[in-house]
């Protein structure tokens, strides 16, 4: 199991209610011959899929990922390979999505007035701490308990679970 240390980006700004549906529009779903990244975003950002880059983040506002369930909004940020995602507040099901599958997303209320875009972000999941190194402010929001940093450290739930029963299959047979 890896240790998630400080991540660190350029921050893309996104205000507040975006939704899964903004995310990943349903002509995703619909058998669309593109590739995703040509369609994250489409609707509101039609430019951001041509900018973004590999461990780039993510600032959002209030409610960030409401809407259907569909975990594709999710897998989609982590394919993409975005360093993760801060907002003032996330709807409960994109939250409980993206620490399943081991993408870093952290709650932190005011932590959008703290950004522009472009701005350099530094987050510190174990403390809390988000900085914006542009500006040379910073806000902490609450740590993650230990058993959501453990499924980020391990990759998501998934692996975690599967590193467990080769462990407990490893000292059954010793």
């Amino acid at each position: 199991m890896s240790k998630l240390g400080v991540i660190r980006g350029k921050s893309w700004k996104f205000g507040d209610n975006i939704s899964t549906t903004d995310i990943t529009p349903k002509e995703m779903f619909m058998g669309v011959d593109r590739p995703f990244k040509e369609m994250v975003f489409a609707a509101i950002r039609p430019d951001w899929k041509d900018k973004v880059k590999p461990g780039d983040c993510i600032v959002g506002g209030e409610n960030f990922g409401f809407g259907s369930s569909r975990s594709s909004a999710n897998d989609v940020m982590k394919d993409l390979k975005l360093g993760c995602i801060v907002a003032d507040s996330f709807a409960r099901i994109f939250y409980r999505n993206s620490i399943a599958i081991g993408f870093p997303i952290f709650p932190c209320r005011g932590v959008s007035r703290l950004f522009s875009e472009g701005d350099e972000l530094e987050l510190d999941l174990h403390s809390g701490l988000v900085k914006n190194l542009t500006t040379g402010q910073s806000i902490r929001g609450k740590p993650l308990p230990p058993q959501l940093l453990e499924i980020l450290e391990g990759g998501g739930l998934m692996p975690l679970l599967v590193e467990r029963v080769q462990k407990m299959k490893k000292s059954l047979t010793s």
